[in-house]
């Protein structure tokens, strides 16, 4: 009792008391249904509440769980709101005098649920209405007189869905906060602040939503007035369209929306402005950021749920775009009447705006000139009879494109287009088509020239421009370096090499725009004349003519007459499409010439190079790839005559293909030495050192042509053989250290001139056996030689400097040993040592 009289025990006591009625939440069961009975009558909704409990500090209420708003049956059978935790505040003046007020309804991650029906009415209009009929004071009020004041209701994290109908729409809006309340007599207050998603998709910036607005009590929703601002703020711009459309377009920037409402929702008056910071496309980066802005007025009717006396306005530049007219019926299928005006917009301001929107354009590409247009657009009718039009003209001004690095300055001047409905709309007069209109879509699209360009690129050009892509003719005779050039400027897939000489085209330039494919170039184009220099030639290509069509997924090039590495080249070529680089082109060739030297072949395709013929695969230390080696070929070669290093290969065909790094010449045929070759050849010149492997067969060579060759007339007659041979190696002494193969010979009707018998050359009636190759030294074993008078076994070696050292076994006896070199072999006999010792005296 001491301890409740003291001061110190009196206020333990309070601060306990005080945490009691903190900490202590009783139920309240009893006033469960009366609470729920309460707000559905006030809502005209069913109510559902898990349970209550009283709470006293640090204001007196209730905390509601499990809070469920059902819907009208004929919006959605979803609840129109639930959360899980509900905190009621009452008015404690009212509270005193018996009275339950409440003050404040706040709610814990609510979950409300839009619902929009097929007559375009929302599931919240008949609770709006239903508050506007409840006779309550302001939120703020301070005292209630025989009437209760209108809560501040506030959520905190909510969600909000959208439905159209039964249909529920992916998009949504979370960490939703918004407040709602009545500031007079006449009018209420709310606030919004939320992040717009898409329930089907990761989106992770869509910026900040914030709505604010005051509305005024009025005989229906339609004459309410209302007063409303919008912003959406940080929002990126491919999040954006993704969140709209499903797909992230490419585009990029940041988007900032301001918008004002004013008037009642059957005459709304809108106000907005837009802008969007640093536009560009995806893949594009540039350090001059590009700001588009635009600011709209209209007036709003529910009535007709569409926008009159629409007018917008973009400046660009010291001209100006606009956009005015009417759209009814914003959400069904649109009726409009629109006018869109192009004032004398300057084409730098353009080009600014296409330098982000096109990868590859040149960065000293400048633009003179300015464009302006007035079109018209138009939707009537209903349903089947709905009648839809495009119409209008525009044209370019002294349009001059300039690029200083590629050497172009194209003066187009006056480009017309024209804007029509589709193929079965009335079109352009007929001068302004070709035949090549006919593939026009049925669609709205912009009919664009005819017009001519300039003596830099004299072509006739027309073509169209739609939502969906666009196709453009371009035909006439012009030079094949303009040509490239005039691509190149306009960022157009074109071919690298240098090139001039003189082309007659008829192209058609196409593409979609849907994942910024690129433009597709197809038709036809005669070449005359065209000197092309490759990167990786010593030389140039001389191209007197050629016929060349571009389809869709390769390139052919016909009737080839060209001149390149001292020879003279007939036949044909095809490329696939598309060909980014060199090694992932797959070429066939189907090529004549008319005499090839490998010797200049090595020089032309290797410049670099300065070793021998048989080097002319491989790359100099510190030089670039050799062309051969990035290439991706393969086809037919035939040849009148082939040198190699001396050696005359006549009528010489083979199947030829060039893929990662390895030639491969197969069914390699040839008349040489008066006899005919078969074989293949393999080198792998990506390997390091390059490696080469041969095989083959010869048939009745004339062994005097090939001792012509060797410059040395050693041996004469008709021979045979089957070759295989592999070695390895950059430089001569490598090759002919680490080669080995193998040569199965056939010889006769011939002689060994410089290997005397007898004081007469050795006569070969036949000759046949196996030469081994291992290093630099051959190795024959067991052939047998048939001079007419005598056989002989031979073995021996010889070297790659000529040196011999062969034994010529006629019997057990006696045999014939020849040593020396090729070009003078001594022939000594040697007998066995019991012949020897017969013959003594």
């Amino acid at each position: 009792m001491s301890l409740l009289r003291s001061k110190r025990g009196a206020c333990l006591v309070g601060a306990a008391l005080v945490l009691a009625l903190f900490l202590f939440r009783p139920g309240a069961g009893r006033l469960k249904n009366r609470i729920a009975g309460a707000i559905g009558g006030a809502l005209q909704r069913q109510v559902e509440i898990g349970s209550v409990h009283v709470r006293l500090l640090p204001r007196p209420g209730f905390d509601l769980e499990d809070f469920v708003v059902h819907d009208d049956p004929a919006f959605s059978a979803e609840p129109l709101l639930r959360a899980q935790e509900v905190t009621a505040s009452l008015r404690v003046l009212p509270l005193l005098s018996g009275r339950l007020e409440v003050s404040r309804l706040s709610l814990t991650e609510p979950s409300l649920n839009l619902v929009r029906n097929a007559d375009g009415h929302w599931n919240l209009e008949s609770v709006l209405e239903r508050a506007r009929q409840t006779p309550v004071a302001p939120t703020g009020a301070r005292v209630s007189v025989g009437r209760p004041a209108f809560p501040y209701i506030e959520a905190d994290h909510g969600r909000i869905n959208f439905k159209l109908g039964s249909e529920k729409k992916p998009f949504a809006l979370t960490d939703a906060d918004y407040s709602l309340w009545q500031e007079s007599d006449s009018s209420w207050g709310m606030r919004l602040k939320a992040h717009p998603l898409r329930t089907d998709f990761n989106l992770s910036d869509t910026g900040t939503v914030s709505v604010s607005g005051t509305w005024v009590r009025a005989d229906s929703l339609r004459n309410t007035p209302v007063q409303f601002t919008a912003q959406w703020e940080k929002a990126q711009l491919g999040q954006v369209t993704k969140l709209f459309s499903g797909q992230d377009r490419g585009w990029r920037g940041a988007v900032h929306l301001n918008v004002t409402m004013s008037g009642t929702p059957a005459d709304l008056t809108i106000a907005s402005t837009a802008a969007l910071e640093d536009f560009r496309r995806y893949d594009i980066l540039t350090g001059n950021a590009l700001t588009l802005r635009t600011s709209c007025t209209a007036r709003y009717s529910s009535i007709d749920r569409g926008f009159h006396d629409l007018d917008c306005n973009s400046p660009v530049g010291d001209g100006a775009l606009s956009v005015t007219g009417n759209i009814a019926r914003v959400l069904t299928p649109p009726l409009y009447d629109l006018a869109v005006q192009a004032d004398q917009i300057p084409m730098p301001a353009v080009l600014a705006l296409v330098r982000h929107m096109k990868l590859a354009l040149p960065s000293d590409l400048r633009a003179d000139g300015m464009v302006t247009a007035l079109l018209h657009c138009t939707a009537q009718g209903e349903a089947r009879n709905r009648m839809v039009a495009f119409n209008g003209t525009g044209h370019t001004e002294g349009l001059r494109l300039a690029s200083l690095a590629n050497k172009t300055d194209l003066l187009l001047d006056r480009v017309p287009f024209t804007l029509v409905s589709g193929s079965h709309f009335t079109r352009a007069s007929s001068h302004a088509r070709s035949t090549f209109v006919r593939s026009e879509p049925d669609s709205a699209h912009v009919l664009v020239g005819p017009f001519r360009g300039d003596h830099a690129l004299p072509l006739n050009v027309q073509g169209w421009v739609s939502r969906e892509g666009y196709n453009f003719a371009l035909s006439g005779d012009t030079t094949v370096q303009h040509l490239l050039q005039s691509a190149r400027t306009l960022a157009l897939p074109a071919p690298q090499p240098t090139a001039d000489g003189a082309a007659k085209v008829d192209l058609q330039l196409s593409g979609n725009w849907t994942g910024f494919a690129a433009a597709k170039v197809t038709g036809n184009a005669q070449l005359k004349n065209v000197r092309l220099e490759l990167r990786g030639l010593s030389g140039p290509v001389e191209l007197a003519s050629a016929a060349v069509t571009l389809k869709p997924d390769q390139v052919d090039v016909q009737g080839v007459s060209a001149s390149a590495a001292g020879s003279h080249w007939t036949g044909s070529l095809s490329v696939q499409r598309p060909c980014p680089t060199l090694p992932s082109c797959q070429v066939a060739f189907n090529l004549q010439a008319d005499q090839l030297s490998t010797e200049r072949f090595s020089k032309f395709v290797n410049p670099h190079a300065s070793a021998p013929w048989y080097r002319f695969l491989t790359p100099e230390a510190h030089s670039s790839p050799p062309l051969l080696e990035r290439l991706n070929a393969a086809g037919k070669f035939s040849a009148g005559q082939l040198a190699v290093h001396g050696l005359v290969v006549s009528r010489v065909t083979a199947n030829v293909s060039v893929r990662s790094g390895t030639l491969r010449v197969s069914d390699l045929l040839g008349e040489t030495l008066g006899g005919k070759h078969r074989g293949q050849w393999v080198v792998d010149f990506a390997a390091r050192p390059p490696t080469y492997s041969a095989d083959g067969s010869f048939d009745h060579v004339v062994l005097a042509d090939l001792a012509s060759a060797m410059h040395n007339d050693w041996i004469s007659g008709v021979g045979s053989g089957v070759y295989q041979i592999k070695s390895s190696g950059g430089t001569v002494s490598e090759l002919l250290q680490q080669g080995a193969g193998s040569l199965r010979f056939d010889a006769s009707d011939g002689v060994l001139k410089h290997v005397l018998v007898d004081n007469a050359p050795l006569r070969m009636r036949h000759f046949s056996g196996r030469l081994d190759w291992n290093g630099g030294e051959f190795t024959m074993q067991d052939a047998k030689l048939d001079s007419g008078a005598t056989s002989y076994s031979v073995s021996g070696t010889a070297s790659w400097s000529r040196a011999l050292n062969f034994k010529l076994v006629r019997d057990q006896n006696s045999s014939l040993a020849v040593t020396g070199t090729l070009e003078d072999p001594r022939v000594s006999v040697v007998r066995a040592p019991a012949t020897e010792a017969v013959l003594k005296p």
